[in-house]
């Protein structure tokens, strides 16, 4: 079910994708990773096919609080990305995938997770880590990152 709707996702502008227990025991990363692998080769033919001759980047990143793989398309470079904190673009996507199937408990944060904001009143924000994101340029003149690449980390804004 799941590698059928990010097979669909190519006619979308945005998606988001959830999987029962059941279904991410029974998908392998090579499974996902080769449909988002698709899904970008469909999204690319696409745009070369209507002769949009710009960047276009497709990304995928895992929304831990949603317990969803998100993905979408934009008009814009890896280190441009519409994320509103650091985000680490990346050519790989096994990682990402990774820690979506093992998710135990989707969606879910533990109370021992949370920081009490009376606590951090008057403290520095603690750092958080960036956002892993898996990068596939699709436009007619992106430069895709190769698989072992890391874009470097972003911030929007900057850049």
């Amino acid at each position: 079910m799941l590698l059928t709707l990010i097979d669909e996702v190519a006619d979308e502008p945005l998606g988001w994708l959830s999987a029962a227990e059941e279904d991410r025991g029974a998908l392998s990363v090579a499974e996902v990773v080769a449909a988002f692998e698709r899904t970008a080769a469909a999204i690319r033919q696409r745009i070369r096919e209507r002769a949009f001759s710009g960047v276009a980047t497709f990304y995928v990143w895992h929304d831990e609080q949603a317990g969803q793989l998100r993905c979408s398309t934009g008009s814009v470079s890896p280190d441009a990305l519409p994320f509103g904190a650091a985000y680490a673009a990346s050519g790989r996507l096994a990682p990402i995938v990774e820690r979506f199937l093992a998710d135990g408990e989707p969606g879910r944060v533990a109370w021992s997770d949370l920081d009490d904001v009376r606590s951090l009143s008057g403290q520095a924000e603690p750092e958080v880590a960036p956002l892993d994101v898996w990068v596939s340029g699709v436009g007619a003149s992106s430069r895709p990152l190769p698989p072992g690449a890391d874009g470097g980390r972003r911030a929007r804004g900057s850049g």
